[in-house]
């Protein structure tokens, strides 16, 4: 073989090795965890409420907020974050979820909730409970130490109590301002569906929380005490997956509150986040979209959203919604729809 054959092989030898040295993929940055909750919505109006109310709103929104980023801040996972988030609002008066819950209109309290875990999209649900103080914590046992994805009624309770979650009587719940809305709405029906008679805080104040952590893992909770005066049994959206609560890693998380019978129709958060997935679209769009399609049908209400990058959005369709976000970079918080450009 010639000097030049050799010097050729060994140049050419040289190129291949070096192409088959593999290289180094960049680094993939670490999404910022970011929060975001809702506390009902509905028609929420600045000149109907006053000034205490506006900062007892905002004051139980910063609560919550707070007590997921703590989780959150210390590298703990989107699951745990949107339960720390919601338990202080099942724990204020002020929204309708635990302690403060509306009554049915046999005059008891049953409440509902969900949690899903985008990781592995495992989930857990409680329907009907009445003696678990926060339905959050019974949802979550479901989804950690069963088998199953909900439990309902009295059996929900039996599970709670078993798993060693704080029981209470279901009077614990009761608060004069609820009372009041059942008297009132019973005493006005006269023949009339409830349905036309309820105010707007009557059927709302579900509230929910969506979370990305700093290894980009999605989550959703939602929890409600339903609608005043609703019939005994009656089970709304708050606790099935797909329909109030929904997350994917990688996609989107969602927690809707409204009028639960149209966004179980709808699908509200299967929907959204089938849109963000095979669609291409914005969480913000494809809320908008779903959104459509509960008013379409005649319901109302509104959602929080996140997506695998931690992008947040809130839609709603009504005068407005409690709600608020977190993260490294700061929080806010909400509550009346803000104008639109051009809007005096």
């Amino acid at each position: 073989m010639t000097l030049k054959s050799l010097t050729i092989l060994a140049a050419t030898g040289l190129f291949l090795a070096a192409c088959a040295t593999p290289v180094e993929p960049e680094p993939v940055a670490a999404p910022e965890w970011h929060l975001a909750i809702h506390g009902g919505a509905g028609v929420i109006l600045r000149e109907t409420m006053t000034p205490e109310e506006e900062a007892a709103y905002t004051a139980g929104l910063n609560e919550a907020l707070a007590a997921g980023a703590a989780v959150l801040r210390e590298g703990g996972s989107a699951v745990d974050a949107v339960q720390a988030a919601v338990i202080p609002m099942e724990n204020n008066p002020l929204f309708n979820a635990g302690y403060g819950a509306v009554f049915a209109a046999n005059g008891t309290h049953e409440l509902d909730a969900s949690i899903m875990d985008g990781r592995d999209r495992d989930a857990g649900a409680v329907a009907g409970v009445m003696r678990v103080k926060n339905p959050i914590l019974a949802a979550r046992a479901v989804m950690d130490n069963s088998e199953h994805v909900m439990f309902a009624g009295p059996g929900a309770d039996q599970f709670a109590d078993a798993q060693g979650l704080e029981m209470v009587v279901n009077t614990y719940f009761d608060t004069d301002r609820r009372r009041q809305a059942l008297d009132r709405l019973l005493e006005s029906r006269e023949g009339k569906p409830l349905a036309a008679l309820r105010t707007d805080e009557e059927r709302f104040g579900t509230v929910g929380a969506v979370a990305i952590d700093s290894a980009g893992n999605l989550a959703a909770a939602t929890t409600t005490g339903g609608m005043t005066a609703k019939a005994a049994g009656r089970v709304g959206d708050a606790p099935l997956i797909g329909a109030a609560t929904y997350a994917e890693n990688g996609v989107c998380a969602v927690s809707a509150t409204g009028h639960g019978e149209y966004f179980i129709r709808v699908g509200v958060a299967k929907t959204i986040c089938d849109r963000v997935k095979f669609e291409d679209e914005s969480v913000g769009v494809a809320a908008a979209v779903a959104l459509g399609e509960v008013a379409d049908l005649g319901g109302d209400g509104g959602v929080i959203v996140i997506d695998g990058a931690g992008n947040v959005d809130f839609v709603f369709n009504s005068p407005g919604m409690y709600r608020g976000e977190i993260s490294a970079s700061g929080s806010s918080t909400a509550i009346f729809r803000e104008p639109a450009a051009g809007d005096e």
